[in-house]
């Protein structure tokens, strides 16, 4: 088993990432999703952080003024590229979400699809500060994220003396990766936001939590 390696996990699984998508127990709760997203997001320029493949890019750039997405793995972001997005409004860029490079601009909307969850605890403030140097006061934020369903989620596998949770995932060429997982709960997210967020919003869906904010000034 590959100890946790975020780079090399997803660069390994680049290519089959969006499988996840495919769980039919899921399929209502992401039709949902697919419609709510790309309107809390219409009409705006849009920072992404961890994009992964671009599945959800793709989906926000139907209604935003602009996307800028941008990941750490050249091999998630090869298969984003390759989507028939236009290029005069959905741009890519390798970028570590923890330290987001000033060159990058500000923006008035951020999007991070899960990503929370494969945060170590300890870094949450350290990816919301590199996120909010990004944005203009009032920006509007949209987090998306899996909850922890017996039978539909991988399991947990372990949990360390920080809190984080981590499971064992197996790639289709047989090779197991342990992965960082947190499965925050309502009260944990809203505790890591309230010195950055106003107007927080949070909702639960079967499989997934959203969060809606605007960046405090």
């Amino acid at each position: 088993m590959h100890c946790a390696n975020p780079n090399a996990y997803y660069a390994a699984r680049a290519a089959e990432y969006e499988r996840v998508y495919d769980k039919p127990e899921r399929q209502a709760d992401l039709r949902q999703l697919l419609s709510l997203v790309p309107e809390l997001l219409r009409d705006s320029s849009v920072l992404e952080v961890a994009c992964g493949t671009g599945y959800w890019t793709q989906a926000i750039a139907q209604t935003a003024r602009s996307i800028h997405a941008t990941d750490l793995a050249e091999e998630t972001l090869a298969i984003a590229r390759a989507k028939a997005l236009a290029p005069e409004r959905v741009s890519f860029q390798v970028a570590d979400a923890l330290a987001l490079p000033h060159g990058l601009g500000s923006f008035d909307a951020a999007f991070a699809g899960f990503w929370w969850s494969h945060l170590p605890r300890h870094k949450v403030a350290e990816f919301l500060a590199s996120l909010h140097a990004r944005l203009k006061p009032g920006a509007k934020v949209v987090l998306l994220d899996n909850l922890h369903v017996a039978g539909s989620s991988t399991p947990i596998s372990r949990k360390s003396s920080h809190g984080d949770t981590y499971q064992r995932r197996q790639l289709s060429n047989g090779s197991v990766y342990e992965v960082l997982k947190n499965f925050p709960t309502q009260d944990e997210l809203l505790s890591d936001l309230v010195s950055v967020a106003t107007n927080v919003r949070y909702l639960a869906l079967d499989f997934y939590w959203l969060v809606q904010y605007e960046a405090a000034a």
